[in-house]
């Protein structure tokens, strides 16, 4: 029976957009791309979030890719882009503390530096949290199985009374290999509550029409 819930950080509490992010911060539209390949998408980033490379190295080799008027925003990216606005997804904070009040055991499991805990008072209901496990903290990385075993064993959780809500496919996978339930979060907090709802978890139903992450707005 499903006694805690596990969430991912990006996407699923609050929008994750590097696209957006980049334009914001004034990177020219034809740059756009090549910004966020180099700052988001190459290995910095995943070593970063994987604890074996801080932001003051990762700086040297992005930058050393990118024109020097790119500088200043690939260094705000990489040493601070929680300082940014977040986008919370519509309809989790009710929904989490909907399931704290019912008495679920809530957990935050995410691939985040180190710096998540610099930031972590601004997620949403984050006061409702009983544990929360940063893979920069063990030197590992979702999906692979270790950081699950690993964060079941720290929390004292028996996994297969998990249910982890994560908007990335191999990461539900990847949980549900040590016998985690998992809901691959699609944007949509209605959705969700019916997931949650099929898996035995009894929260409220919600009415259509809330925005996703994946609308403009």
């Amino acid at each position: 029976m499903i006694q805690n819930i596990v969430f991912d950080m990006g996407n699923v509490l609050l929008r994750f957009a590097p696209r957006e992010m980049a334009v914001r911060e004034g990177v020219p539209e034809e740059w756009v791309d090549s910004f966020v390949r180099e700052v988001f998408g190459n290995m910095e980033w995943i070593s970063m979030d994987r604890g074996v490379l801080t932001a003051e190295e990762a700086a040297v080799t992005v930058c050393a890719r990118l024109p020097e008027f790119l500088h200043p925003a690939a260094r705000k990216m990489l040493f601070g882009w929680w300082h940014t606005p977040f986008d919370i997804i519509p309809g989790i904070e009710a929904l989490i503390r909907e399931l704290k009040a019912m008495g679920y055991g809530l957990y935050l499991l995410s691939n985040a530096s180190v710096k998540l805990h610099v930031y972590f008072d601004r997620l949403p209901a984050c006061d409702c949290f009983d544990g929360v496990l940063v893979s920069a903290d063990w030197k590992m990385l979702k999906p692979h199985r270790d950081i699950y075993e690993t964060f079941c064993r720290e929390h004292r959780l028996n996994s297969a009374d998990c249910l982890f809500v994560d908007d990335s496919p191999a990461n539900i996978d990847g949980a549900m290999q040590i016998g985690m339930d998992g809901i691959v979060f699609l944007g949509s907090v209605a959705r969700l509550r019916r997931d949650m709802a099929a898996h035995g978890v009894p929260v409220r139903p919600e009415a259509e029409g809330l925005p996703s992450i994946h609308e403009k707005k």
